[in-house]
């Protein structure tokens, strides 16, 4: 079956299930939601996916980009996990996504007295794991100590007063969080499952759900035989499950500013244990500074803000290894995510553990917690959980949309992999339109592309997007 969504598929979906039943209904349409409705489809599952606003619209998109091995998790003690992450972090760049996720050199700078043989006993036990986890070292590769004149090489930038070197290791980093979602809905749409984005469910049954087409503003009921509740930090608004979000921020600004070129900095938080910033180069010439772990409190925004607060202690921490101060002029733009934490107790939500749950009750099957990284894992988990087969999950073998040896252009290979040439012929907006689901000019700004971090770039782009996927639009309606 194609794997393109479009108006015209989405349509053609929505029609049928107002009428047949399906075995597995998934609310929420981020990694893990998309995830579950690959995982259950290519069990041989009939499947529905709906999505109140748009694909990714959610935490999803609003990650560090990282597909980590677990690192964190050592530290807290938390082995099991930590294996876990670099289990699937491999399948990610070896097997299902290689075109996406490419191996990030990451550089611990070493200034003046800089206690480094504890943080090198961490890395060592980090590519243990990768060892474990059998993934090769041409993919990444062993951590080592480097020079103070090749720490400076790999990042121009650096605090060159008492600089005696740096710590060199590789982690994964995705080219896109919301690619990854966009290349698992279509992929579970190849494997026959209907993706429907803007169909917000208004309650759930003992056999489906009520939801609302908010593009017609009617109403259907959709029939199943299970359904899974993978809206995330909005879990609780569906089903009886307590959650304490946790806010990670993260500032936009030029690399060429911070004297970054292709390597990451892991920068240590004075005064703390165990806590680090991430200054994260991307390949547009951006760089992500992140990230924090604060608590939030009250009603769910759709699209979380960066407090000053944030921004002030990022640009501190990152300042502290750079030869040039950072100020809120270099600021290009901000986005917050909300992670959907499983409250356990008391204690700040930076230690509350990143482990994934899986909750049944009234029918109805809820996965909370976990990481970007290990979202296969939580899929798996959860369709297992519905008992609808006992099938086992065939995702860790499964090439996403994408995956494979590429030509083309150079520019769209890392996003679009052995799609490239076709993406090249009709234009990304058309593309967008045509085979991802976008159906406004925002899909395609925010969650297609990244335009739309920045706020002068998205003014830029706004108007001809706009007028594209109108023309789009109209096209597929006739």
């Amino acid at each position: 079956m194609s794997t393109s969504l479009n108006a015209a598929r989405r349509r053609a979906d929505l029609d049928h299930v107002s009428s047949s039943p399906v075995d597995l209904l998934v609310v929420g349409g981020g990694v893990t939601g998309a995830g579950v409705a690959l995982d259950a489809a290519s069990r041989g599952l009939s499947v529905c996916l709906v999505e109140a606003h748009d694909l990714a619209f959610g935490t999803s998109r609003w990650s560090s980009k990282l597909i980590h091995g677990g690192l964190r998790y050592l530290a807290q003690g938390e082995v099991g996990l930590a294996y876990e992450s670099a289990v699937e972090r491999g399948i990610l760049m070896t097997r299902t996504a290689p075109h996406l996720v490419r191996a990030l050199p990451q550089l611990v700078p070493l200034h003046g007295k800089s206690h480094d043989p504890v943080v090198m006993a961490g890395l060592r036990a980090g590519d243990v794991l990768r060892r474990l986890a059998r993934t090769p070292s041409r993919v990444l590769p062993g951590p080592r100590h480097v020079p103070a004149v090749e720490a400076l090489a790999l990042a121009p930038g650096l605090r060159r007063a008492d600089l005696r070197g740096g710590l060199l290791s590789f982690d994964g980093q995705l080219v896109d969080d919301a690619r990854l979602v966009v290349a698992l809905a279509r992929t579970a749409a190849g494997f026959g499952a209907r993706v429907i984005t803007r169909a917000r469910v208004t309650s759930l049954t003992d056999n489906g759900a009520h939801v609302t087409d908010t593009l017609t503003n009617t109403s259907l009921h959709i029939k199943a035989r299970a359904v899974v509740n993978a809206t995330g930090v909005w879990a609780g608004d569906l089903v009886d499950v307590k959650l304490r979000p946790s806010r990670g921020s993260h500032l936009v600004l030029s690399a060429s500013a911070l004297g970054l070129t292709n390597t990451a900095l892991t920068v240590p938080v004075p005064g703390a244990r165990n806590r680090f910033a991430l200054l994260l180069p991307q390949r547009d010439g951006r760089v992500y500074i992140g990230l924090t772990d604060e608590p939030f409190d009250g009603p769910i925004p759709d699209v979380p803000t960066v407090p000053q607060s944030d921004v002030d202690f990022l640009l501190t921490v990152a300042s502290s290894v750079l030869e040039r101060p950072l100020t809120q002029a270099d600021v290009l733009g901000t986005f917050a995510g909300l992670r959907p934490l499983l409250d356990t107790g008391d204690g700040p939500s930076a230690d509350l553990s990143r482990r994934h749950a899986v909750l049944t009750q009234d029918g109805v099957t809820t996965v909370v917690g976990g990481k970007l990284t290990t979202y296969r894992r939580m899929a798996a988990d959860a369709v297992n959980a519905t008992a609808l087969t006992t099938a086992p999950s065939r995702t860790a073998h499964l090439p996403l949309v994408g995956a494979g040896p590429a030509t083309g252009p150079p520019h769209l290979i890392p996003r679009y992999g052995t799609e490239a040439p076709r993406v090249a012929e009709i234009g990304e907006v058309a593309w967008a339109v045509r085979h991802e689901g976008a159906l406004t000019a925002a899909d395609v700004l925010d969650r297609r592309t990244r335009t739309g971090l920045i706020p002068t770039d998205r003014a830029h782009a706004e108007p001809t997007i706009t007028h594209q996927v109108a023309e789009e639009l109209a096209a597929q309606a006739t």
